[in-house]
C-alpha cells in the first residue's frame, strides 16, 4: 500500500510502527455552525483511507478531534472565539452550540455511510494533558509570555515549517496573513494558551501563570489528544489542506519541542471541494449542505459516489450535473444487485485490479473504473454481485443494505409500457416514458436481468 505523506511530498510504501495495526488522528469539526459539503469531503477521503487500510487487513484505532473551545474567527491567534461567538448571538450555553452542531455533523456523517471513529475526543475534557504540554515547552524555552497569552517562539525551533514548505515563504507575507501582534516575536509565533479578556463561557486557570484565567490555543488541543490517545509517534494524520501551512506545522513544532521526536510518520491531506471553481468555505459563502442536497431530490450516497470519482488529492468542482450523473451511477450499481443472487464467488481477477487501484493512494476513481470494467463484462451476474459487495467494503455505498423501495402502480405501469416500445424500438417514445418517470420522483434502470426502478428522496 503506497500514499502521498506531505512531509516528505512524496508517494511511500506505508510501513505501520507496529505489525498489523495502525494509528490514526483527523482533525475534525469546530462545532460552531452546520457542517458544509466541503467540510464533508474531507472526512469521506479519511474514511476511505480507513477503510482500504483495513481492507488490505490492518486494525485501525481512528481518532477525531472535536473542537468546542478555542478556535478563533481569525486565521492567527486573532479575533473572537467562534463557539463562544455562536453562543452569544443565540443566548445559549457553549454546551447547546457544540451539542447541536456535532449532532449534525453525525447525523451528516451516518448519511454518507462513514464509519464512526475509535473515538470522537473533546477539546475541553483534555485540558489538563493540554496545560500539561504548555508546562512542558515552557520549561524547555521553547515558549514566551506576552499580556494576552503564552506564545510557541518558533525561531527556537529550527525545523519549523518543514511541512508543506512553509519555511521557504516571506515573512512579511505571512506577517501580513496572521496579523500584527506587537508583543509576538517573530510572524510565526503562535499562542499555546490565550489569556482571557473580559468574561468568557469556557476558561479555566492557565498553564505556567495560575493567577490568570484562559484557554488552550485551537492547535494545542491536536498535540495534546493524539499523543494521549495514539501515542508519540503514531502511524498517520490526515486533514484537509488547509491545515497544512499552519494548524498542522504548529501541531508538529509544538510536539516535537515538546518530546524530541516526531509526531507522525505520515501526513495524508485531502483537497477542496469547488463551487464555481472557487473553494467551498462559509466565510465566503459558497457553500451547501448535505440537507440541501437531499431537498432537491439527491441521496447522500450520490454526493458519496460523486467524490468517488476523484482522487482525494485532486480538486474536485461540484455541480449538480455531476451529482445527477453520480445518483444515476449509483441506481445503476444498485440494479446490479437486484434480484440478489445466492452462491456468488469473487473474481479474483477484478478484486486484484481493484485492491491494486485503491491501494496506490487510495485512487478511487480508478477503483471504479476496475467496477464499471466488471459490472459491463459478460461474468456470471452472481459472481458479479459478491465481488461489488466485496469492492464496497472500500466505496462504502451500502449495497449489501439496499433493497428496492415499493413502486406506486401508475410508475410500474409506465415502466412496462415503456419496455414495449423498447421492444418495438421506438426509442423516441421510450425517451418520452423515461421523462415522465423522472417527473414522477423515479430514476430507471436497463439491466441484464431487466428493468429497476428507484425513488428518490
Amino acid at each position: 500500500m503506497k500514499l502521498f505523506n506531505t512531509l516528505t511530498s512524496k508517494k511511500q510504501v506505508f510501513k505501520p510502527l507496529r505489525s498489523g495495526k495502525v494509528s490514526l488522528y483527523a482533525c475534525g469539526p469546530t462545532v460552531y455552525q452546520s457542517p458544509h459539503i466541503g467540510n464533508m469531503r474531507s472526512y469521506l477521503f479519511e474514511d476511505i483511507l480507513r477503510r482500504v487500510l483495513e481492507y488490505n487487513g490492518y486494525t485501525v484505532k481512528h481518532i477525531i478531534n472535536v473542537t468546542d473551545v478555542g478556535h478563533l474567527t481569525g486565521d492567527g491567534d486573532i479575533g473572537a472565539d467562534k463557539v463562544e461567538e455562536s453562543a452569544k448571538s443565540k443566548g445559549v450555553k457553549a454546551s447547546d452550540v457544540t451539542k447541536k452542531y456535532f449532532d449534525e455533523f453525525k447525523t451528516d456523517m451516518k448519511a454518507l455511510n462513514i464509519l464512526m471513529p475509535s473515538k470522537f475526543a473533546w477539546a475541553t475534557k483534555y485540558i489538563p494533558e493540554q496545560k500539561k504540554l504548555v508546562e512542558r515547552i515552557f520549561s524547555k524555552k521553547y515558549a514566551y509570555e506576552t499580556e494576552d497569552g503564552i506564545y510557541f517562539d518558533t525561531q527556537k525551533f529550527g525545523k519549523y515549517g518543514k511541512l508543506g514548505g512553509l519555511n521557504k515563504r516571506d515573512p512579511e507575507e505571512m506577517q501580513s496573513r496572521t496579523g500584527v501582534d506587537p508583543d509576538k516575536k517573530h510572524p510565526f509565533d503562535f499562542a499555546l494558551w490565550k489569556f482571557s479578556i473580559g468574561p468568557r463561557l469556557q476558561e479555566w486557570k492557565s498553564p505556567v501563570d495560575h493567577k490568570k484565567m484562559g484557554f488552550p490555543g485551537w492547535h494545542l488541543e491536536c498535540s495534546a489528544i493524539s499523543t494521549e490517545e495514539l501515542g508519540q509517534p503514531f502511524d498517520i494524520h490526515a486533514g484537509g489542506i488547509d491545515h497544512v501551512t499552519t494548524h498542522h506545522n504548529n501541531e508538529i513544532a509544538q510536539s516535537e519541542a515538546a518530546y524530541g521526536k516526531p509526531l507522525a510518520n505520515y501526513w495524508i491531506h485531502g483537497e477542496h471541494l469547488l463551487m464555481k471553481d472557487t473553494k467551498m468555505s462559509k466565510s465566503l459563502g459558497n457553500v451547501a449542505l448535505l440537507a440541501d442536497l437531499t431537498a432537491q431530490g439527491f441521496e447522500p450516497l450520490a454526493f458519496r459516489y460523486l467524490v468517488l470519482t476523484s482522487q482525494y488529492r485532486n480538486r474536485l468542482n461540484f455541480t449538480e450535473d455531476g451529482l445527477e450523473a453520480a445518483q444515476t451511477a449509483l441506481n445503476k450499481l444498485r440494479a446490479v444487485m437486484a434480484p440478489r443472487l445466492k452462491g456468488g464467488k469473487v473474481i479474483e481477477k477484478y478484486q486484484k485490479k481493484f485492491k491494486t487501484a485503491v491501494s496506490d493512494d487510495l485512487n478511487t476513481a480508478e477503483g471504479l473504473a476496475v467496477v464499471w470494467e466488471m459490472v459491463k463484462s459478460k461474468a456470471d451476474v452472481a459472481d458479479v454481485q459478491a465481488t461489488l459487495l466485496d469492492m464496497d467494503q472500500v466505496l462504502g455505498l451500502g449495497l449489501d443494505k439496499w433493497k428496492p423501495a415499493k413502486v406506486d402502480k401508475t410508475v410500474l405501469e409506465l415502466a412496462e409500457k415503456r419496455e414495449q416500445a423498447r421492444a418495438n424500438k421506438e426509442w423516441a417514445e421510450s425517451d418520452r416514458i423515461r421523462d415522465e418517470i423522472n417527473k414522477k420522483g423515479y430514476d430507471i434502470s436497463d439491466t441484464p436481468n431487466g428493468y429497476q426502478l428507484f425513488k428518490r428522496q
